[in-house]
């Protein structure tokens, strides 16, 4: 990670309407220094000419979920806020900005791609997710598997790493379905928890596309 001189303290960060970017000044002020682009303060830049306060949102959100970033650091992150390292490399932030804005989009499940589910829940039942559940039965393929919510009830064709796949200390795929044990899933239920699996699976992907991205650490 480079270090910068601050340049300009004066540069404007009020948007339309009088918004203002959650973002300090210094901060900015050195990523625009680093990359050689103008900063907007709305919405995206063009990350050609300009980069903007949604570009930065997208860049951050790729480097707190590259894998190499979390093993790498991992002791620092427990004791402190994250850092986050800036690149001077325009070609390397377009592409970690366009990750990044595909894994908000996947994550506030705001994108098509989430209603292209991967796996079934074939089995009509009350859809009560019963004491003791839920559980995961890897098939013979060891890849994917099925959650079983009751005895007779499961959404089939899970991939195992999105049921293993940790946010902090719990398994998301599990850590939801436990919070509801003892209700019957509405149909919207059902159909977000499926939409949930197809938003991992991808986050997974990309997680690795991110890690390919980034040709050395510290970021330059």
């Amino acid at each position: 990670m480079r270090e910068v001189k601050v340049t300009n303290n004066s540069y404007p960060l009020i948007g339309k309407n009088n918004r203002v970017p959650n973002l300090s000044q210094e901060f900015v002020t050195n990523l625009q220094s680093n990359l050689g682009l103008k900063f907007v303060s709305e919405g995206n830049g063009d990350l050609n000419s300009t980069f903007g306060p949604e570009d930065i949102l997208d860049y951050i959100y790729a480097i707190f979920n590259s894998p190499t970033y979390r093993r790498r650091y991992a002791e620092f992150l427990k004791m402190d806020f994250p850092r986050v390292p800036l690149t001077s490399n325009v070609e390397l932030f377009r592409t970690l900005c366009t990750l990044g804005k595909r894994l908000v989009d996947l994550h506030l499940l705001e994108t098509q791609e989430v209603s292209k589910f991967i796996t079934r829940y074939p089995v009509p039942g009350n859809n009560r997710v019963d004491k003791g559940y839920p559980n995961f039965i890897v098939h013979d393929d060891n890849r994917t598997g099925r959650i079983n919510i009751n005895q007779t009830q499961y959404f089939d064709g899970v991939p195992q790493e999105v049921w293993n796949f940790h946010v902090g200390g719990y398994k998301v795929c599990e850590k939801w379905l436990k919070d509801r044990r003892g209700r019957q899933l509405s149909y919207d239920d059902l159909t977000h928890y499926q939409k949930v699996i197809v938003a991992l699976n991808e986050t997974i992907h990309l997680m690795n596309e991110i890690d390919q991205a980034i040709p050395q650490w510290p970021i330059k």
